[in-house]
């Protein structure tokens, strides 16, 4: 009796994932946490309108989602004010950054990203056999110029560049970044991750021409639109580009109550006034906590600040998991010099009330 036939490649990889989720550490105490504030996620949640509609949308779970997302890219072009053929809908940008990698890359193809940096795309490039090149971070932001001068050294096809950025919360302007498109080597695509834009000062986003073929962009509705459970992505791009995601992409990927709740979640600018409003608030918060016990909370522009612990990656690991330990889900850069910090979502007052009880406590039992 025989097994699968593996590919070589999948034979090569490691059997793995980008991130350990909180329900696994969770299953490992045996207790769930009293915050969970490690994700990324927008605690603040999604709009009711939002809620409504995917209820609504429950007793038609037999059908299956349209394969088009019609009405969800109509209203994204109306929003973005580009046409619907420059846009295509997908499981999340993890979803489309695997689309994206295998449009793209294959076996020995060159990919430029940061060290540090997102490492779900990293797993999608590994996935299709592509050899990642990592440039550091300079001043805890990724360095477009470098990745892009990297870029040509090596003839990378694609370069991963996040703004805001994961997972210190920097951020440039989105001017500064269009004045670099000279720089993108021939034959080469930017990918622009843009999943924080919307919690972001205005400005953030790069005034980009949609039949620019250089430059494709993400965005979610996992962090301003507090729907990171439903997985709802989209991508904007060049006309010829976009289509080219129909010879490869899930059609029946998108679910059809997730269609909806994104549908109506971009519709209710109000709650994601609000949503801003919290976030902002909640930065503050961990700005203060922090400063109390002697740390330092890095700007940001996302739905998560980083704290600098003020020692090395092993003492804030300390930090991490005497917070675990008291119930605390938070996370923590894993490239040094960025892993001297720790990583902590915004949240409500009642949730950083509990992370600002238990850091007095890790830091006194630290010494």
């Amino acid at each position: 009796m025989t097994g699968p036939r593996f590919t070589k490649l999948a034979q090569s990889l490691p059997a793995t994932v980008p991130f350990v989720g909180p329900e696994a550490q969770e299953r490992a105490m045996g207790h769930p946490f009293a915050a969970r504030l490690g994700a990324n996620e927008n605690v603040f949640g999604p709009s009711p309108k939002a809620i409504a509609a995917m209820q609504k949308t429950a007793a038609d779970i037999w059908m299956y989602g349209d394969p088009e997302s019609f009405e969800l890219r109509d209203a994204l072009a109306a929003h973005h004010r580009i046409r619907r053929e420059n846009i295509v809908v997908g499981e999340g940008i993890d979803g489309l950054l695997g689309y994206l990698v295998r449009l793209l890359v294959g076996p020995g193809d060159t990919v430029v990203t940061s060290d540090g940096a997102y490492p779900t795309f990293n797993y999608h490039v590994s996935g299709f056999g592509g050899t990642l090149h990592k440039v550091p971070y300079r001043d805890d932001a990724e360095d477009l110029s470098a990745l892009l001068a990297k870029a040509a050294e090596v003839n990378a096809k694609l370069v991963y560049f996040a703004n805001p950025d994961n997972p210190m919360g920097s951020w440039c302007k989105g001017e500064d970044i269009a004045d670099q498109f000279g720089a993108i080597p021939d034959g080469c695509v930017l990918l622009l991750d843009e999943a924080y834009v919307e919690l972001a000062p205005k400005g953030t986003a790069a005034p980009i021409d949609i039949d620019d073929p250089r430059v494709i962009r993400m965005r979610t509705f996992s962090k301003g639109y507090g729907m990171a459970g439903a997985r709802v992505g989209y991508a904007m791009g060049e006309a010829s580009f976009i289509r080219a995601f129909e010879k490869i992409r899930n059609h029946f990927g998108m679910n059809r109550a997730a269609q909806a709740g994104a549908l109506a979640a971009l519709q209710d600018a109000d709650w994601l006034a609000q949503t801003r409003e919290n976030v902002a608030a909640a930065r503050d918060t961990i700005t203060d906590i922090a400063s109390k016990y002697g740390l330092s909370a890095l700007p940001s522009a996302t739905n998560f600040v980083a704290i600098d612990c003020g020692k090395d990656g092993e003492y804030a690991k300390a930090i991490l998991d005497g917070l675990v330990a008291r119930g605390i889900f938070v996370r923590m850069p894993f490239v040094a010099p960025q892993n001297r910090c720790i990583r902590l979502s915004c949240g409500p007052q009642s949730n950083l009330a509990l992370f600002d009880e238990a850091l007095e406590a890790v830091l006194a039992e630290l010494g």
